[in-house]
C-alpha cells in the first residue's frame, strides 16, 4: 500500500510540473527564458497571473507557485528580468543585479511588460492580468502599478516598498495587495511611512496586510526557519497570505 501511495504521489508531482513549459522570448535584444503554466480548466474569462520572482532569479518557489495557480484555474507566466548570460551564482551578484533594476525601474517595467505580453500569447486574457511578486519581483509589482502597466491590480509578498522621493506622484489605478512581515528587519518604519502615504497620495485603492512574527521571505520554504537571520520561512504567515491573495484575485478579476 505504502509503495502505491508513494507512486501516486510521485505520478501528481510530475503532471504538476508538466504544466509548466519554457519559453524564450527578449526584450531590447536580450534573450529571456521564462516560463508558462497553462490551466488544466481555465476560470471564467481566463484570468492571467505574471510571477515576477526574487532577487536571485527563477527558482523553485516561483514555479510552484505558477503550478499552484493553473491547478487553480489560472494561467501563470513567471518572468525572467536578468536574461540569459546575466543570471546571478551568488547573493553579492543577486544584490547587485536587482540593486541595478530598482534604480533603472524603467529597465524593470520594460522587462515585465515584456513578460506580460508573453502571458498573453500563452492564452491569457488581457483584460484580466493581475501581477505577483516576491521580494525583488515584490518590488516590481509595485513597479507594475506605479509604471501605469495594462493590469487590474498588483501583489507584493514580502517586497521592497522603497521608492526614489524625486519621481513624479501620478494616480495608481491598479488595484494593491501588501502583504508584510511585521518583524521585516528589512523594511524601517521610515521606508513603510513613506510607501503608505504614496498609496495615499496617488489615490491608490490599497491593502497593507502584516504577519505576527514574520520576518522577510516568509512564504519561501527554502528561507529556513531562523528568524534572527532577517529572512525565514512561515507556514502560518504563508497560508494567511496565500488566502488573502485568493481573495484579491477574486475580487480583482
Amino acid at each position: 500500500m505504502k509503495k502505491y501511495a508513494s507512486l501516486l504521489i510521485l505520478i501528481m508531482a510530475f503532471n504538476a510540473q508538466a504544466q509548466l513549459k519554457a519559453v524564450a522570448y527578449s526584450e531590447s535584444n536580450q534573450k529571456l527564458n521564462g516560463f508558462a503554466a497553462i490551466p488544466k480548466k481555465a476560470n471564467a474569462g481566463k484570468p492571467g497571473i505574471l510571477i515576477l520572482p526574487a532577487w536571485k532569479g527563477i527558482d523553485k518557489h516561483a514555479k510552484d507557485t505558477a503550478d499552484k495557480l493553473s491547478n487553480s484555474g489560472y494561467y501563470a507566466f513567471i518572468a525572467d528580468i536578468y536574461g540569459e548570460g546575466k543570471y546571478p551564482t551568488d547573493t553579492k551578484e543577486a544584490g547587485e543585479r536587482a540593486g541595478y533594476y530598482k534604480k533603472n525601474y524603467i529597465q524593470y517595467q520594460a522587462r515585465i511588460k515584456a513578460a506580460l505580453q508573453e502571458l498573453i500569447k500563452s492564452g491569457a486574457n488581457p483584460e484580466k492580468i493581475v501581477v505577483m511578486g516576491y521580494c525583488f519581483g515584490g518590488t516590481g509589482a509595485l513597479e507594475a502599478a506605479r509604471g501605469h502597466l495594462p493590469v487590474k491590480g498588483v501583489a507584493s509578498f514580502h517586497g521592497g516598498l522603497g521608492r526614489d522621493s524625486s519621481r513624479p506622484v501620478e494616480n495608481i489605478p491598479a488595484k494593491v495587495l501588501v502583504c508584510h512581515g511585521a518583524d521585516d528587519p528589512y523594511e524601517s518604519p521610515e521606508e513603510v511611512a513613506a510607501f503608505q502615504k504614496e498609496m495615499r497620495d496617488t489615490k491608490a485603492d490599497w491593502q497593507m496586510i502584516y504577519y505576527a512574527n514574520a520576518v522577510h521571505s516568509f512564504t519561501d520554504p527554502d528561507a529556513g526557519n531562523d528568524n534572527s537571520k532577517g529572512a525565514a520561512y512561515n507556514e502560518k504567515a504563508a497560508t494567511r497570505s496565500w488566502e488573502h491573495f485568493m481573495i484579491f484575485l477574486k475580487e480583482v478579476l
